[in-house]
C-alpha cells in the first residue's frame, strides 16, 4: 500500500510477466476489471510528465480536507477539458488531472496522444454482461461474503495508513467512514454496494 502504482507501473509489470508466460505457453488469459489498465495492456500509455511528490502529496491532503466536491471544482476551473470527458465521480482520476495541470499548467487531455503500441502477440478481447439484477444480486451476495471474510478486521489494522491512495478504494473508504463514526455499520455496508453497483455500471460503459 506504500507503493505508487499506476497504469504505466502496471503496462511494464504485466508485459514482462506476459514474456515469462509465454517462453512456456502459446496462450495467455489475463482477466481483469479496470479498463484503464486493460488498455494500458493491449494498447499501452502516453507519457504523461512526472509530477513531484510534494505537489502529489499536497492535493492528496486537500482531497481530505474538503472533499470531492471541492475536487470537482477545482478541476472544472483549472482543467474544463478533463472535466468534460473525465470521470468526475472518481476522486482517483480527478487528483491525477489536478496534479498533472499543477505540474505542468496543461490538461491532462493534451498529453493523450491515442497511438497504439503494437504488442508481439495477438489479443482476443471477451466481454461477459449479466442481465442487471442478476449483477446486483451477485455485488451484494459478494459484499456481504467480504464482511464475513474479516473485512472489517482487515480495514480496521489500516486505519493508520487511510490516507494512503491505493486505500481511497470501494470497501475501505466505507469503512473508515465507520471507524472514524461518520456511519454505522448498516450504512457502510450499503454503501460498499451501491458504490460498487456505481463501478460496475461505469466498468459496463467503457468497454461498451
Amino acid at each position: 500500500i506504500h507503493d505508487k502504482v499506476t497504469a504505466d507501473t502496471f503496462e511494464k509489470y504485466a508485459l514482462q510477466k506476459a514474456e515469462m508466460i509465454f517462453h512456456k505457453n502459446d496462450h495467455l488469459v489475463v482477466v481483469g476489471g479496470t479498463g484503464l489498465y486493460i488498455k494500458a495492456f493491449c494498447e499501452g500509455m502516453d507519457e504523461i510528465p512526472e509530477v513531484p511528490d510534494e505537489i502529489r502529496q499536497e492535493v492528496i491532503r486537500q482531497y481530505e480536507e474538503r472533499g470531492l466536491k471541492w475536487l470537482q471544482n477545482e478541476i472544472k476551473r483549472n482543467d474544463l477539458l478533463f472535466f468534460e470527458k473525465g470521470e468526475i465521480q472518481n476522486p482517483q482520476r480527478l487528483m491525477r488531472a489536478l496534479e498533472v495541470f499543477r505540474t505542468t499548467g496543461r490538461s491532462i487531455i493534451d498529453f493523450r496522444k491515442g497511438n497504439k503500441a503494437q504488442r508481439p502477440f495477438r489479443i482476443i478481447k471477451i466481454s461477459v454482461e449479466l442481465p442487471k439484477e442478476e449483477l446486483h444480486r451477485n455485488i451484494n451476495s459478494r459484499v456481504d461474503s467480504m464482511m464475513e471474510h474479516g473485512l472489517p478486521e482487515e480495514v480496521r489494522t489500516l486505519i493508520p495508513f487511510q490516507h494512503l491512495n491505493p486505500l481511497q478504494t470501494v470497501g475501505y473508504k466505507e469503512l473508515f467512514d465507520h471507524f472514524n463514526g461518520e456511519a454505522s455499520m448498516q450504512e457502510a455496508i450499503a454503501d460498499i454496494k451501491k458504490n460498487t453497483r456505481h463501478y460496475a455500471k461505469r466498468q459496463l460503459t467503457w468497454f461498451r
